[in-house]
């Protein structure tokens, strides 16, 4: 070995020593607890396409649904369904034990396959309010042709079936899977729904891009956003040690409210049914039901031979 190659493995060597300093990696080392693995991303993603399979059968999964085996292939779902719920919550629950890696923590004990039936309890439910959504984009969108259309290619619609699940394993106190499962749908459709939000029936996101709601953001029935549409906080209390406290920060929008594109809303406020919100207005204050809130007309000025510009 020559000189050069010394110096590169030396290089290495002092590379791989730095890297395994505990100063280098402990804010961003997991230490498996009581010998769990870590959860799974990609078994998330599997978990997420049988549930569409199961929501939504002959649009996704198994082209050979048909009316007359429905049950069949939906009683595999959901046998498949719980074995990996049941795999995935257990390592979800160690992930977020705070005790030491040889002591045993209440996260561990928990009844997971009690979690997973609670959840696939909803499953009706999920399906009844996602069904209405699809029939809100189809009467609110002029450009979409049917029921199917908006099912399979609507970006909102993933945003929705993420959000709807996520929901409902946040309300089970699920740790972490239900973020997981949103910004799997953040990520692809740039719609981003805290699991934490409450989403009522018959909603509509038209577009979607750069959409963001909260955790504690309120939302009823019939309500529609477009694109660009921020329902955010403008502050928050925290602690004696800085951190922030969890507390009710963002919009509450009451039924039949229109949100326009590029509008930001933030606060604890209400935006009362019936109201409309203009695009690229700031909102902070409660809105009276029945407003409509817009920008002030921009003012004109004309221009000789390109003189002001």
């Amino acid at each position: 070995m020559d000189q050069k190659d010394n110096q590169s493995t030396s290089a290495v060597l002092t590379i791989i020593e730095i890297l395994s300093t505990p100063d280098s990696y402990q804010l961003v080392y997991h230490s498996a607890l009581m010998n769990e693995e870590m959860l799974s991303v990609n078994e998330i993603i599997k978990i997420m396409e049988t549930i569409k399979e199961i929501i939504f059968p002959g649009y996704f999964g198994n082209n050979a649904v048909r009316i007359d085996n429905i049950r069949f292939h939906i009683g595999i779902s959901i046998d498949k369904l719980h074995r990996m719920l049941i795999t995935q919550l257990r390592r979800g629950f160690c992930f977020e034990c705070e005790h030491g890696a040889n002591e045993s923590c209440d996260g561990c004990d928990v009844n997971v396959s009690d979690i997973a039936k609670k959840f696939m309890n909803k499953l009706p439910e999920i399906r009844k309010k996602l069904a209405t959504d699809v029939q809100a984009m189809l009467k609110y969108d002029p450009a979409a042709t049917s029921y199917g259309e908006i099912i399979f290619a609507y970006p909102a619609i993933k945003a929705l079936t993420n959000y709807r699940v996520a929901h409902e394993l946040f309300i089970l106190n699920v740790p972490i899977i239900p973020r997981i499962i949103t910004e799997l749908a953040h990520s692809e459709t740039g719609i981003d729904i805290h699991p934490g939000a409450q989403i009522d029936e018959f909603f509509c996101i038209d577009h979607g891009t750069g959409v963001v709601i909260g955790e504690t953001t309120i939302i009823g029935k019939n309500v529609r956003i477009y694109q660009g549409v921020t329902l955010g906080s403008k502050s928050f209390p925290t602690d004696k040690n800085g951190n922030p406290l969890k507390v009710p920060r963002h919009p509450i929008l009451e039924d039949d409210v229109i949100i326009y594109s590029g509008a930001t809303i933030l606060g604890r406020i209400t935006i009362g049914k019936g109201s409309e919100i203009g695009g690229n207005v700031w909102v902070t204050n409660n809105v009276p039901p029945n407003s409509r809130i817009v920008q002030n007309k921009p003012r004109e000025f004309g221009f000789m031979d390109g003189g002001g510009i």
